[in-house]
């Protein structure tokens, strides 16, 4: 069995190692921060369901429509036309857990 070796410049695309380095080390801050918005997603989908289980509950519907828009707009205001659609994966992810 042959094991080829990938030096850091070639798994990283860069042309030199000091530019390797950098990438290397963002990239693995960049994971680091996708696992605490991983997490931070995991935890607003609970609180979602709370929210949807206690409007349920005392007879309402399990979607506001005026709250997601709210949050649609902040979104889009904080992010621009991408943090829409960023909104829309989190109501999708947030709706219907209960």
């Amino acid at each position: 069995m042959t094991t080829t070796h990938v030096t850091p410049a070639e798994a990283t695309g860069a042309r030199t190692a000091e530019a390797a380095d950098v990438i290397t080390g963002a990239r693995e801050r960049i994971d680091a921060l996708d696992d605490r918005i991983i997490g931070l997603i995991r935890e607003r989908m609970a609180v979602s369901a709370v929210i949807q289980e206690a409007r349920i509950t005392s007879g309402g519907r399990r979607v506001n429509l005026s709250r997601e828009m709210e949050i649609l707009s902040h979104y889009s205001e904080a992010l621009g036309k991408p943090g829409t659609g960023l909104a829309m994966t989190l109501l999708e992810l947030c709706r219907g857990r209960i």
